[in-house]
C-alpha cells in the first residue's frame, strides 16, 4: 500500500469551492449537512400549532427529538419558509389549545382594575380600539402583533386583555378570545347594566353590597373622586343621579348613537347604582374630560365653578344630547322632567311726583310674557351689616315659603327701570329645581349671604304660588313637593395668605333622600355620612331638588282612578 501524501500540492486546490457559510441563526434557519434532533435534511423542524404548549410545559429546549416524539410532539417537516426568522413571534391561534381553557386567568388582578378613566391607551393616547390589561390595568390600542397590547404582552408577561368596546376577553399574543363565565364580573364592571325589574326596585328594596376589600356599600350613595376641584361638578352629578325618571332613562336607553356626553353620563350614573363594584367610589374623569372639551374649558377638574352654572349648561347640552329641539318644548326627557311655565308682567317705571310707591302696578298696560324655566331663582333678605349688643352678628334665617313668594304674582319686584310679577302656570313639572341666590359681585369682590333658609323635608305645598286653572287642577287642593337631594355651601377660611377677598374657600356638599330607607345621607366627595332629617336645614343651602307627590286622581264614573 502506497504511503498516503501529507499534504495536497498547494496550486491543486486554489480553485475550489469555497465552504458552505455559516449564517446567523437570528436570520434564517440553520443549515447543517446531517440530520440532527429535530431536524430535518439540514433545516429546523417546526412543532405543530397545536402542540405548542406542550413545549411550554415540557421545556423544548432541553428536550431531544425522540422525547418530544414520546410526549406526542409531532413536527411539520413539509413547511418551509428559509426567510422566517428563528425569534419570530408567537403563532396566532384560534382557541386555547384543549385542557388549558383557563391559562393566564390566575394572573388577573381585580383589585388593581379602574374602569371609571378615560379610554386613551398609555402609549398613543389614541381612543380608538382599546383594550385594557386585567393584570395592571393600563390601557393599549389594539391586539395585532404590531399593536401596544401585543407588545406589552411580550414585554412584560400580561397576557389578559379586554377589548372596552365589546366586553370581549382575548389572550396575547396568542390572540383568541376567552370564553369563561369566570369574568363576567369584569364584563359587568366595564359597563353595568340593569335589567327593567332591578332598576325599579332600587328606590324600593334597601340594598347594602360590599366591593373587593369587603368595604359596605350601598348603591346609589357612593363617594366620587374630586381629581382636583371638581367638587361642584360631582354634587351636580350626584342630585341629577336621584332623580328617578331621569336616571331610569339613563340607565335603560340604548345610547350608543347619541353625542359622548349623553354616553358618558349614562355611564356614570349606571356605576353610581352598580349593585356589583369592585369598589365603593366612582370617578368622574371620563365625563368631565367630554365636558371640558364641549364647554371650551369652561368647566374643567383644575378649576372650581359655579353648581347652577354647571347646572344650567349642562341640562342644556343633554337635552340636545338625548335629540332634544331648540323650539319644541318637551322635546327630550330633561324638559319633561324639569321644564315649567313663568308668567311675567312687567311695566316700565315712570319719574312721577306723586308716586308714592314705585313698585305699585298702575293703570297703564301691563306687558304679560310667558317663558320656560328649568330652574327658579329664589331671592334672599339683605344680611345684617351691623353687629348686635353682644359684638356679634347673628346669622339670620327666612323659611323657604317667604322667599317663594317672588313667584305668588301678587308682590312686584323692582327690576333695572321696570316693575315685575312673576307666577307659575299649570301644570307644574315633576321636578324643581331651586336656586337660592348667595354669591352677587361688585366691583371689587364677589359677597356671600349667609342667611339660612329653613324647609321642610316633606310636603312643601306649591299652590300658592300657581296661577288657577280649574282645567288643569282642582282650586284649593294642595300639590305637594318632597325634597330629593340639596345641595350645600360651606365657607372654609384658607391657610395660606390671600387677599382680603379670596380668604374663604368653598366647599360643595350634597345631601340625599334614600327612598327605600327613608333616610338622609350626606355626600361629600369620598365621604359618606348619615344625616338627620331635622338638621338638613342648618347648612347653607344653594341648590334644591323637590319631587312632586304622586296623589291618587279621582275615580271616574267605573270608579276606577290612577296616580297623577
Amino acid at each position: 500500500m502506497s504511503k498516503r501524501r501529507a499534504l495536497e500540492p498547494l496550486e491543486d486546490v486554489m480553485d475550489a469551492p469555497s465552504p458552505a457559510s455559516k449564517r446567523s441563526r437570528v436570520e434564517d434557519d440553520v443549515q447543517s449537512p446531517e440530520p440532527v434532533n429535530g431536524t430535518s435534511n439540514g433545516h429546523l423542524m417546526q412543532p405543530r400549532p397545536q402542540d405548542r404548549d406542550k413545549l411550554d410545559i415540557l421545556g423544548a429546549d432541553a428536550i431531544e427529538h425522540e422525547e418530544l416524539e414520546e410526549a406526542g410532539v409531532a413536527f411539520d417537516e413539509d413547511e418551509e419558509d428559509e426567510e422566517e426568522s428563528a425569534v419570530s413571534a408567537p403563532r396566532r391561534q384560534a382557541a386555547p389549545v384543549e385542557g388549558y381553557t383557563d391559562l393566564y386567568l390566575d394572573t388577573i388582578d381585580r383589585k388593581v382594575l379602574d374602569f371609571d378613566f378615560e379610554k386613551l391607551c398609555s402609549v398613543t393616547l389614541s381612543n380608538i380600539n382599546v383594550y385594557a390589561c386585567l393584570v395592571c390595568g393600563k390601557y393599549f390600542q389594539g391586539r395585532g402583533p404590531k399593536s401596544q397590547a401585543y407588545f406589552h404582552a411580550l414585554e412584560v408577561n400580561h397576557h389578559v386583555y379586554v377589548n372596552m368596546e365589546t366586553k370581549k376577553v382575548y389572550v396575547l399574543p396568542e390572540g383568541y378570545e376567552v370564553m369563561s363565565k369566570s369574568l363576567d364580573d369584569i364584563k359587568f364592571v366595564v359597563d353595568p347594566r340593569l335589567s327593567r325589574e332591578e332598576v325599579a326596585k332600587l328606590d324600593k328594596e334597601p340594598q347594602t353590597k360590599w366591593d373587593l376589600v369587603n368595604k359596605e356599600y350601598i348603591p346609589g350613595f357612593v363617594g366620587m373622586n374630586n381629581i382636583k376641584a371638581n367638587d361642584y361638578f360631582n354634587v351636580v352629578i350626584q342630585a341629577l343621579s336621584h332623580v328617578t325618571p331621569l336616571r331610569n332613562y339613563f340607565m335603560l336607553e340604548n345610547l350608543s348613537s347619541r353625542p359622548q356626553i349623553a354616553q358618558r353620563f349614562s355611564t356614570l350614573v349606571r356605576k353610581i347604582w352598580n349593585p356589583r363594584a369592585f369598589k365603593s367610589h366612582v370617578s368622574p374623569h371620563e365625563l368631565l374630560q367630554e365636558i371640558a372639551l364641549r364647554s371650551s374649558k369652561r368647566f374643567t377638574l383644575t378649576d372650581q365653578s359655579d353648581p347652577v352654572d354647571f347646572l344650567s349648561w349642562f341640562l342644556n347640552n343633554l337635552h340636545l344630547a338625548v335629540g332634544g329641539s331648540k323650539t319644541k318644548p318637551n322635546s327630550s326627557i330633561v324638559q319633561k322632567v324639569f321644564q315649567g311655565t313663568l308668567k311675567i308682567e312687567s311695566q316700565e317705571i315712570t319719574a312721577r311726583a306723586d308716586a308714592g310707591d314705585r313698585l305699585r302696578f298702575e293703570d297703564a298696560a301691563v306687558k304679560t310674557e310667558l317663558t320656560k324655566f328649568l330652574v327658579l331663582t329664589l331671592d334672599l333678605p339683605a344680611a345684617p351689616l351691623f353687629k348686635d349688643a353682644l359684638e356679634e352678628i347673628s346669622i339670620p334665617q327666612v323659611p323657604l315659603t317667604s322667599i317663594l313668594n317672588k313667584y305668588d304674582g301678587l308682590r312686584p319686584q323692582e327690576k333695572m327701570k321696570h316693575r315685575v310679577r312673576y307666577r307659575l302656570l299649570h301644570p307644574l313639572p315633576p321636578y324643581l329645581l331651586f336656586h337660592i341666590k348667595r354669591f352677587s359681585k361688585n366691583k371689587f369682590v364677589s359677597e356671600r349671604n349667609p342667611t339660612i333658609v329653613t324647609f321642610p323635608a316633606r310636603s312643601l305645598d306649591m299652590s300658592p304660588y300657581v296661577e288657577p286653572d280649574p282645567k288643569l287642577h282642582p282650586p284649593g287642593e294642595p300639590i305637594w313637593y318632597d325634597l330629593v337631594a340639596n345641595i350645600t355651601h360651606e365657607a372654609v377660611k384658607r391657610n395660606d395668605d390671600s387677599v382680603e377677598g379670596e380668604q374663604e374657600q368653598k366647599v360643595w356638599r350634597v345631601q340625599l333622600r334614600d327612598k327605600s330607607r327613608d333616610q338622609w345621607w350626606g355626600v361629600q366627595d369620598l365621604f359618606v355620612e348619615k344625616e338627620r332629617n331635622d338638621y338638613l336645614h342648618t347648612k347653607e343651602s344653594y341648590v334644591q331638588v323637590w319631587e312632586r307627590r304622586r296623589t291618587p286622581a279621582r275615580a271616574n264614573a267605573k270608579g276606577k282612578g290612577k296616580a297623577r
